[in-house]
């Protein structure tokens, strides 16, 4: 007899998918940001750069196409506050959160370098003024480095709490395994960060992921990285949060049935 080749996913594969579709999401929307949100203007006189809307698309595009590509190896997290909400909520083991942290946050790190360096061998001074304006890093306060839209400390908290709970309660539904849709949750996670993106990024260029918010604060200078704390610690605790509810309201535990002769099991 000869031995089948086991076709699950070891631990490396699942880390390498999981810095693969950080690196993606974070390379192609901080990309989009700081290459393209404000490009400038044509002859007309009419933008060249996709501003909000494309930025929140970018996020939202690279999201869903790194789940379809490697969300069946790793699960697709791409992101700490997921993996814990995800923890939380009982779909995922807490001793193997740590990897895949470490995996999310490498892979944004290596997005945002290789932003640099392209940069480098850009315009003069392309790189110097996409760190003296902060890198696309979040921020809150109406600093140089702050809120776009001058949105204060207590906002930037609500703001982080609530939209990663909703993104996580929104990625427990449409993967559970009874009454959620496999074949079509990329689409419904991507479009519904793209959504949390239109309406957050004026509060706090959005984060809800402390992935990408390390990877551009790395970049941005002291400031940003002062204020990192915040995008950290507020959508973990905005994850863990909406893990526990799903797991209350829509994972019950399982009740023993009764055997016809009269067992419990």
């Amino acid at each position: 007899m000869t031995d089948t080749p086991s076709t699950e996913p070891t631990t490396a594969n699942k880390l390498v998918a999981e810095a693969l579709g950080t690196f993606l999401l974070v390379f192609g929307s901080i990309g989009t940001a700081l290459f393209a949100a404000d490009f400038g203007t044509g002859a007309a006189g009419t933008s060249l750069g996709v501003g909000f809307v494309g930025v929140a698309l970018a996020f939202g595009l690279t999201l869903m196409a790194g789940i379809y590509a490697w969300g069946g190896i790793s699960g697709g997290h791409f992101n700490p506050a997921v993996t814990l909400g995800l923890a939380a909520a009982g779909r995922f083991a807490w001793k193997d959160a740590p990897g895949y942290i470490i995996a999310q946050i490498v892979g944004g790190a290596v997005g945002t370098t290789l932003i640099v360096l392209i940069g480098i061998f850009g315009p003069a001074d392309w790189l110097s003024q996409a760190q003296a304006g902060g890198f696309a890093s979040n921020g809150y306060g109406d600093g140089a480095f702050g809120s776009p839209g001058g949105f204060g400390l207590g906002a930037a908290i609500i703001a982080e709490v609530l939209f990663t709970a909703i993104f996580v309660l929104v990625i427990l539904g449409v993967t559970n395994a009874r009454r959620g849709n496999g074949n079509v949750a990329g689409l419904s996670i991507g479009l519904t960060l793209t959504v949390i993106h239109l309406a957050s990024i004026p509060i706090d260029n959005t984060s809800v992921n402390p992935a990408r918010s390390i990877a551009t604060a790395i970049y941005g200078g002291i400031d940003p990285l002062a204020q990192l704390w915040v995008f950290i610690v507020f959508p973990l605790v905005g994850g863990i949060l909406a893990g526990w509810l799903h797991r209350a309201l829509f994972e019950p535990t399982k009740l023993p049935t009764i055997q016809s002769e009269g067992r419990v099991r």
